[in-house]
């Protein structure tokens, strides 16, 4: 397992890199918000040699617009990676499966060459999710033992705590089996 986290304009750009090989940095939300800090956070995470990845929170609603939107704003670099955070939304909504599966396969669609990833907590993926469709890889949110998620599904990227700020663990046996992955798409 590796380690890594997530941060978004809530953290520091001079966020710790101590253990890590992979850092997803949130991008962009709806059609309209980028994140402030996100060329200072994506140089702090390409400046320690990381991973990087970049995810947009996804709302309801025109999803070709949301896409382009994300993929205009998310930086583009050979192995990069790319995700769509899938959850509630401040006003209590939430896009649908379909809409979750059509951002997945437009932002692919834009960007062939790099892996794209689905983000949902477990209650998401066992209760709201229908289609087990997470593009090129599941990344579970779930507050346990990490790398111990409790679904049945294949996952690449667990998120098993957001104390003191969001730690991940990816399914890969070193950290070039985790760029040779990312570089594959």
């Amino acid at each position: 397992m590796l380690n890594g986290i997530d941060v978004s304009a809530y953290q520091s750009s001079a966020y710790d890199t101590d253990g890590l090989s992979f850092v997803f940095i949130k991008a962009t939300e709806g059609r309209g918000y980028t994140n402030p800090k996100l060329a200072d956070q994506t140089k702090r995470g390409r400046d320690a040699g990381l991973v990087v990845g970049f995810y947009h929170f996804l709302w309801p609603g025109n999803l070709t617009d949301q896409a382009e939107y994300f993929v205009s704003k998310a930086p583009d670099k050979p192995g990069d990676i790319l995700a769509v955070d899938w959850e509630t939304t401040g006003d209590g909504t939430h896009a649908s499966n379909d809409e979750k599966d059509t951002f997945l396969k437009k932002v692919k669609s834009l960007r062939p060459d790099h892996r794209v990833l689905l983000y949902c907590n477990r209650n998401f993926w066992l209760t709201v999710d229908t289609t087990s469709y997470a593009g090129d890889g599941l990344w579970i949110a779930d507050y346990v033992t990490a790398g111990s998620p409790r679904i049945q599904a294949k996952w690449r990227f667990h998120q098993y705590t957001d104390t003191p700020l969001d730690k991940n663990v990816a399914d890969f046996g070193s950290k070039s089996a985790l760029q040779d992955w990312a570089g594959g798409a």
